[in-house]
């Protein structure tokens, strides 16, 4: 089973090192539609996110305190979710039904990061290269 949850955890990963990847190499444009969006320093935090969610992810998949890098990404999509696709303020329905869909998709792939934490602080050594570095403020058992 432990094979299984590797698996997992690289699969939900890859989007995140590519989306992060990506905050770097397109960080002009995303930079300029994350202003329109209501972001401060757009490019600082473009920037900042990216290493978030590059970092949290490679955390993940080698399962360094894996579940502190499942507990970043879980905190980067819920605040995406709310900044960046925020359907309720639209009025053009094309725009309101794909923002719902994105922040639906960023709040359920939040619950899988959770889950990811939750697993690390459960079973610390099954396939974990360090013990859980956040299980001290959660109780595990």
């Amino acid at each position: 089973m432990h094979a299984v949850a590797l698996a997992g955890r690289i699969l939900f990963s890859l989007m995140f090192v590519h989306s992060g990847v990506n905050h770097f190499r397109n960080r002009r444009y995303m930079a300029e539609y994350a202003g329109q969006m209501g972001v401060p320093q757009p490019h600082a935090n473009v920037v900042a996110s990216g290493a978030v969610i590059f970092v949290g992810a490679l955390m993940v998949m080698a399962g360094v305190w894996g579940d502190a890098g499942a507990l970043g990404l879980a905190a980067f999509l819920v605040v995406t979710a709310i900044q960046m696709h925020p359907y309720w303020k639209m009025r053009d329905p094309q725009a309101k039904q794909t923002n719902q869909i994105n922040f639906w998709k960023n709040i359920s792939m939040a619950g899988g990061a959770l889950v990811i934490a939750a697993w690390f602080m459960c079973a610390p050594t099954a396939l974990a290269v360090t013990r859980p570095l956040l299980a001290h403020w959660f109780k595990t058992g």
